[in-house]
């Protein structure tokens, strides 16, 4: 189970806090060199990616992965495929609507031909305005045509990542938050030219990331806000209330349109049809081993009895120097994990899930007992989880549970 973070975007997007950079501003052929690092890292781990093949996935994130040429991304695979690697039962690909409607059919056919045999594209929204405000890159039409595009070239397995929590105008209680998330439901399940929706919809709601320009924009409004004088403001609290509310009402539309399609609500994020879950990120949630490659990327394995999660440092030039210099240490933190974080972990991660968690990781058995009693923690095949009416509000369940 092997995870690549590619750490480049063209343009940051205003609520995104994961780490990139923007290549035009790096020195030319940077992308080139990077790729060259990552077969370097390859090499150097090889060990730690051989002990984590029990699942035979390969998933490329960012960044924008799309940014990378195929020639670029066909090296790191034949890099992998030196330790044996291939055929990977799941090989996911992130990519932006933009760049799949810019390099066209080809590129999509060369994907396939290396392997690539599900996409995850970023299409956060069917609401242009909204998606200028998230400072994407492409518009609602670009997504169809890029969806209808994949298609074509026989991509079967498509997912679609939609963002709600976004409020129309910029109001906490605009009037159109509810409508216009239904029209991106809607446009959502109807993307396909063949009448078929997608087979994968992972849905988050907006998060206010410190490191992201949203955040920036908001701590800027607060200031303001608070040098306005002699106009009644409303409390900060009565605005989060609001928005929870707003929110709530948007999953919970979520829900019931997406259940109503077919889709089986695997993970709280996540929708699938039947048969077509997410295997890499369903074992990320069941504490299965893996290989993060790349600035960035984090990594988990069992040594011993030891549960260790380690991870690069969020700086590519000092990635791609020290992985030149055949070296990693300079670059890689890690962290032993104890038996106590080990079932917090479990918990946090099970509850998130439809499957659940076993019983014996939950040691407040006095919560447990208030949480089922009041529903919000039912028994399937000997395992506890949080039903979906609830999933809105697992955070708070899980929190009393740990």
């Amino acid at each position: 189970m092997i995870y690549i973070h590619i750490p480049f975007c063209k343009s940051f997007c205003t609520y995104c806090s994961f780490y990139s950079e923007l290549p035009q501003g790096l020195e030319k052929g940077i992308c080139g060199r990077f790729s060259d690092a990552l077969c370097r890292e390859i090499e150097l781990r090889k060990e730690d990616i051989l002990s984590c093949s029990e699942h035979n996935t390969l998933y490329i994130g960012g960044g924008t992965p799309s940014l990378l040429s195929v020639r670029e991304l066909a090296k790191i695979v034949a890099k992998l495929g030196d330790l044996g690697l291939g055929n990977f039962e799941e090989f996911t690909l992130e990519a932006n609507p933009e760049d799949i409607v810019q390099k066209g059919a080809k590129y999509l056919s060369e994907l396939r031909r290396i392997g690539v045999n599900r996409l995850s594209m970023g299409v956060q929204s069917f609401d242009d305005e909204l998606l200028r405000r998230m400072n994407r890159r492409h518009d609602a039409a670009t997504a169809v045509k890029a969806y209808c595009m994949a298609e074509d070239a026989g991509f079967e397995n498509i997912s679609i990542d939609l963002i709600f929590g976004w409020l129309g105008s910029g109001q906490v209680l605009g009037t159109d938050h509810l409508e216009s998330w239904e029209r991106s439901i809607d446009a959502a399940l109807t993307i396909s030219q063949n009448g078929q929706s997608p087979k994968h919809i992972s849905c988050y709601q907006l998060s206010i990331e410190e490191g992201s320009a949203l955040y920036e924009q908001q701590a800027l409004m607060q200031r303001q806000e608070g040098q306005q004088q002699g106009k009644p403001q409303q409390s900060s609290e009565n605005k989060e209330q609001q928005y929870e509310q707003i929110c709530s009402a948007q999953y919970n539309l979520l829900c019931k349109k997406l259940r109503e399609a077919g889709y089986n609500h695997y993970e709280i994020s996540n929708f699938a049809l039947p048969g077509y879950e997410a295997k890499h990120n369903s074992a990320y949630w069941d504490h299965t081993p893996y290989v993060g490659l790349g600035p960035g990327a984090h990594s988990f394995k069992m040594q011993g009895q030891s549960y260790i999660r380690s991870w690069n440092k969020a700086d590519l030039m000092a990635y791609i120097k020290a992985a030149e210099n055949g070296d990693l240490s300079s670059i890689m933190e890690q962290e032993i994990l104890d038996n106590e974080q080990i079932s917090i972990e479990k918990i946090m991660l099970g509850l998130r899930t439809a499957a659940g968690v076993e019983p014996k990781y939950i040691t407040n058995k006095e919560q447990m007992q208030k949480a089922i009693a009041q529903n919000k923690l039912t028994k399937v095949q000997n395992k506890f989880r949080i039903p979906e009416q609830y999933f809105f509000i697992s955070d708070s369940i899980i929190a009393k549970l740990i």
